[in-house]
């Protein structure tokens, strides 16, 4: 990416990004055919899911009040000169994953440089040619490679295992590594139906790929599981998408032939187990006797969000807002660091 001056300001970027919502709620044809296409290359992209990760980021970030205030708790100045080109691996788990690290790198005025995922590469750069053709300044600020040669600092997101090769690679530059998370809710069993029905969409909305949704719940030891388990139902079209009913029967097999047990709402299995992190179709639970029991999950590096009543209502994980940063890191100041 060539080194010269940027010049939309921060005032076009806002309007560019404002327009870019009001595009996506409109949804007309040329999206729907996109979506389709998207969906076509993952199945895991079922349409709902990336209509509602539209619809969240169209509602929660794209909108012209939210960003400039954003932008100001930032003191981003209107006018700026960076030189410096951001790296940035995005993973591919959920629809627009990684729109918000490329909403931070366009808002703070820096190039950036983008290696997309081979699961999710279809929307964004979509969307991002869409800006460039209402102003054409956007070119010189937005790119897509395989290569992230030569840039000033990275944000990459990948599992555990990339992460390693992510800090081997980037660690000597400023850098944002992350890894593998999860999310979890500690539930008292006086949950309204409204509030299991929202902890439902928690788990398995996405099919439970991100790392916001919810795989791991913590009960109490006298906790009655039928209520849940009769909200899940809701969810048992699951078995219409084939990779999804593969990864549950294949699951089922496993606790069957090891004799666990499990509980089954018809399309998710609950089952006990310590791990935080689950297979897809499964959530793990555990039984706590008292509060200071769940002590470990505060400031636990392997939790994205806590759902609960003392915590991140029901219902909110898939809803993140601007400031809401992966891994708790925050993205803005991390970039607001770089010159």
């Amino acid at each position: 990416m060539q080194n010269y001056n940027i010049k939309m300001n921060l005032t076009q970027r806002i309007q560019l990004l404002a327009k870019l919502g009001d595009y996506l709620q409109e949804n007309n044809t040329e999206w729907q055919a996109v979506k389709q296409r998207a969906y076509e290359a993952n199945a895991w992209f079922a349409p709902e899911f990336i209509d509602l990760a539209c619809e969240n980021i169209a509602r929660y970030f794209l909108q012209k009040n939210l960003l400039t205030d954003w932008a100001e708790k930032y003191a981003v100045p209107n006018e700026q000169n960076h030189q410096q080109t951001v790296g940035i691996v995005m993973a591919g788990n959920i629809p627009l994953v990684g729109f918000h690290d490329f909403l931070c790198a366009f808002i703070s005025g820096y190039k950036q440089l983008i290696k997309l995922s081979s699961k999710d590469n279809v929307l964004l750069p979509f969307l991002i040619n869409k800006i460039i053709a209402w102003n054409a300044d956007a070119a010189s600020v937005v790119a897509f490679s395989d290569s992230l040669r030569h840039c000033n600092a990275y944000i990459a997101t990948g599992s555990n295992n990339s992460g390693r090769y992510f800090e081997y690679y980037f660690g000597k530059y400023p850098s944002i590594i992350r890894k593998n998370r999860t999310s979890a809710a500690v539930l008292t069993g006086a949950e309204s139906s409204t509030e299991l029905d929202l902890l439902c969409d928690d788990m398995m909305l996405y099919f439970g790929l991100g790392c916001r949704n919810v795989t791991k719940l913590l009960v109490p030891e006298s906790y009655r599981f039928e209520p849940l388990l009769n909200a899940l139902k809701r969810y048992n079209y699951f078995f219409d998408f084939h990779k999804y009913k593969h990864n549950f029967d294949y699951q089922l097999a496993l606790l069957q032939m090891n004799s666990k047990f499990y509980m089954n709402s018809g399309a998710v299995i609950l089952t006990e187990n310590e791990a935080l992190f689950s297979p897809i179709s499964v959530v793990h639970y555990d039984f706590y006797k008292e509060e200071k029991e769940l002590s470990f999950l505060k400031n636990n590096e392997s939790i994205q969000c806590l759902i609960g009543n003392q915590y991140l209502p029901f219902g909110k994980a898939q809803q993140p807002t601007l400031s809401d940063y992966a891994d708790g890191v925050d993205t803005m100041h991390f970039l607001n660091k770089i010159d």
